[in-house]
């Protein structure tokens, strides 16, 4: 209990020395219409859907400098008209997280070796991803945007402070604890790369989740225990506590639905390696 006190003291002490929230520098914008650049006509394509041909063009060895062009130069608000529904929000910003995350490592591989550095910027909280006028970092998309400006280090418990409206203009309604099983960070220990959908978001999200739960997990029936990934330790509070997280496990079929066991987390491992994709 002593330890856990501890670390919620730590995150707070952290939060109040990371200060705010994204800052999300602006830069110039010339205008895009995906469907004019890549579709057929205006109105042939989405920005969701143009997410999914990133994803496509990474994974089969292709050059994205159009892609890229084309969603760098979109106003926000374009973009934001665009992304009209939950699922196009879902299915885009996990796109570009994971598209981004081969992109820049695929080019420059070096760029992993300062992920977990505490002073400066480093590879996540690093603003190097042009979007909708703004550069962006991965920080900034996954707990900005996804999470809803819940800081990084509070264990999915505090709000980060100076939240800015770019953010708040692309957030869903609610945290989805299933995006840390869709969103790929260059390692070993990370969820594959799917090419998401917003026709089909949600069942992604769902075969993901169970397949990476079941793949990850490890149930000791005689100790009562749980081996599960780190993931569900540093977001608890997306999983609604550790007891979400039990319920998660026998919802997806990674324990059984009477068990009860104490949890072990998982070491992550943190090897880089690039070109990990699924098909859901």
């Amino acid at each position: 209990m002593k330890r856990i006190y501890k670390m919620y003291i730590f995150s707070a002490l952290a939060v109040i020395l990371a200060g705010c929230a994204g800052s999300y520098p602006e830069y110039e914008t010339f205008g895009c219409n995906p469907g004019v650049e890549f579709g057929e006509g205006p109105g042939t394509l989405s920005f969701a859907e143009l997410s999914m041909k990133l994803v496509e063009a990474v994974r089969d060895g292709e050059s994205t400098e159009e892609m890229e062009s084309c969603l760098a130069n979109v106003s926000a608000e374009e973009l934001n008209s665009d992304l009209s529904t939950e699922s196009e929000k879902k299915a885009f910003w996990m796109n570009i997280y994971n598209a981004y995350v081969q992109i820049l490592l695929l080019e420059e591989p070096e760029l992993f070796e300062d992920r977990d550095s505490w002073f400066g910027y480093n590879f996540f909280s690093s603003p190097q991803i042009p979007i909708a006028g703004h550069l962006m970092s991965f920080d900034d998309i996954e707990h900005g945007i996804m999470r809803r400006s819940t800081h990084k280090l509070t264990l999915g418990y505090m709000r980060s402070f100076g939240v800015t409206d770019t953010e708040k203009m692309f957030w869903w309604d609610e945290i989805d604890p299933r995006i840390h099983f869709a969103l790929n960070c260059g390692a070993i220990s990370c969820p594959y790369i799917a090419v998401y959908d917003p026709v089909r978001v949600e069942e992604q999200l769902e075969l993901t989740t169970r397949n990476y739960l079941n793949e990850t997990t490890i149930y000791e029936s005689e100790e009562s225990r749980v081996r599960v990934t780190r993931l569900m330790s540093w977001f608890r509070g997306d999983f609604g506590g550790l007891s979400g997280a039990r319920e998660m496990l026998k919802q997806y079929g990674a324990i059984p639905e009477n068990s009860d066991p104490k949890f072990t987390f998982l070491e992550y491992d943190w090897t880089l390696e690039l070109g990990n994709y699924q098909e859901l």
